[in-house]
């Protein structure tokens, strides 16, 4: 199995646009093919990666109680509706969640992707996993084994108190995570002492500061696939130097 990298955070804090860079920046240095999974139910990181998503695995499990063939096992037409989902790109394949059709929880979605990331994973040397806002996929454990947690926070005490509950919730469900990491995105001053002693307390590493840039907020208004930004983008230039300390061969 190759190894996995979880992006998590409060929901607005720009954690798709690093899951997307990210990727990209395994792409750049040869570390691929990459399997790209998102896992909000409100899919949109096929939009940054200029992608398109025909199915999810949100569908596909409901589609399971009515569509599946006489005679063909759940098991056997989860795993062939799921190969079906899957969207190859350009040394990266997609998997989406989704979300369910029709009223009641994610419950059944998030089980069958447990059972995709297993299947999956082992054909790829990089999973990179863009996780839904705030603590439901950390609590309910759908992406138990990961090597390296990225938590995203923006330069607010919400966001930040977030990214400690994180921290301190990943050491409570005593999740399989071997090394975890904090970004505070869109900020061009320092961290507060206060802010600093609270990553000390719980254990938390400050990666990196991204900074504000204009061109980021423009490929975002106009729709522009962010895994395309310019080489030349300092936002994206500081977010290569932190993936190059954080992320190991």
């Amino acid at each position: 199995m190759g190894k996995v990298i979880a992006v998590a955070g409060k929901g607005g804090v720009g954690k798709t646009t690093i899951v997307a860079l990210t990727i990209r920046y395994l792409r750049e240095h040869g570390m691929s093919p990459i399997l790209a999974v998102d896992c909000d139910p409100n899919t949109n990181l096929n939009m940054l990666l200029d992608m398109k998503v025909n199915k999810t695995i949100g569908s596909i499990r409901e589609n399971g109680k009515t569509a599946r063939p006489s005679g063909m096992s759940l098991h056997d037409f989860l795993d062939y509706q799921i190969n079906m989902a899957l969207v190859e790109g350009d040394k990266i394949d997609l998997i989406s969640m989704g979300r369910p059709e029709g009223k009641g929880c994610y419950c059944a979605a998030n089980n069958a992707l447990r059972e995709c990331l297993s299947r999956l994973s082992v054909s790829y040397p990089w999973v990179v996993i863009d996780n839904e806002a705030g603590l439901e996929h950390i609590s309910r454990q759908t992406n138990r084994d990961v090597d390296v947690l990225i938590i995203i926070s923006d330069p607010s005490v919400r966001g930040f108190t977030t990214a400690i509950r994180i921290k301190e919730l990943v050491g409570e469900l005593e999740n399989k995570v071997g090394q975890c990491f904090l970004i505070i995105n869109r900020y061009n001053g320092e961290l507060p002492d206060e802010w600093r002693g609270e990553l000390k307390r719980v254990g938390l590493e400050l990666a990196g500061i991204l900074p504000v840039e204009p061109l980021v907020e423009n490929y975002d208004l106009q729709g522009r696939p962010i895994i395309e930004l310019l080489n030349t983008s300092l936002f994206y230039q500081k977010l290569e130097g932190i993936l190059a300390r954080i992320i190991t061969v």
